[in-house]
């Protein structure tokens, strides 16, 4: 992985539970009415541009599913040696992106693996309607994330996989986990925020509101309309 060009501050992972923490101990008023998304992310030094995009991409998120009855959003991601961390479920915008903000990138392996097993942990726990994952590439055998991607779709829980860059083990990797899923994987270009944003409104729609609602949205969309294709070829 390439060293990360951002300046900033490294946050100790002490500050990030103490902030987590905190944010937890806010009354929330979570309702089964509303859809429930987990946002994961490769926070390894080469993500940090596609990192500071979300930021400012997320907000959108919860603005394009009011009508649908809202959205809970949990952020998920790993960096650095190990280090894997979970936010509590936010249905607001401006929470999220405080927790996000914590968070700057370091260097270490990809854990998608620890991804899709916490995304289970929570299905069981209460129905989550979709996993989003962002990152670039993959370092652990494809063969036990298909068997765990498998199981999320045995769930009904979907995949969508956002591929940053051409890495070849990553596209092929990334297509196999959407398929068993029954989800749905794109590429997108980091210099293009707009692209980024569109894909991530579009899930956040998706698991809120279903596929019709999807379809709706993506009606003048060329890029929603082939997300939809990948939904109903992947559907059992």
């Amino acid at each position: 992985m390439t060293e990360s060009r951002s300046p900033k501050k490294s946050v100790s992972p002490k500050e990030i539970d103490q902030f987590l923490q905190k944010v937890a101990s806010v009354p929330s008023s979570i309702t089964r009415a509303k859809g429930r998304l987990i946002f994961a992310m490769d926070a390894t030094a080469s993500r940090q541009p596609t990192w500071d995009s979300a930021c400012q991409l997320q907000g959108d998120m919860f603005t394009q599913t009011k009508g649908l009855g809202g959205l809970h959003i949990q952020l998920c991601f790993y960096r650095g040696y190990d280090e894997f961390r979970v936010s509590p479920w936010h249905d607001d915008a401006t929470r999220l992106l405080k927790a996000m903000r914590c968070v700057d990138c370091l260097g270490g392996h990809t854990q998608i693996g620890r991804v899709l097993k916490h995304a289970l942990e929570e299905h069981r726990k209460q129905s989550i309607q979709a996993l989003i994952f962002i990152g670039d590439c993959i370092e652990e055998p494809i063969d036990d994330l298909c068997q765990l991607a498998g199981k999320l779709g045995l769930n009904a829980v979907p995949v969508f996989l956002f591929q940053e860059g051409s890495d070849i083990t990553a596209l092929r990797g990334f297509k196999q986990i959407a398929k068993i899923s029954h989800g749905a994987h794109c590429h997108f270009d980091a210099t293009s925020p707009a692209q980024l944003g569109e894909l991530l409104n579009a899930v956040a729609i998706y698991a809120s509101g279903g596929y019709k609602a999807l379809e709706h949205y993506g009606s003048n969309s060329a890029t929603i309309k082939k997300l939809c294709h990948q939904l109903e070829a992947a559907k059992p």
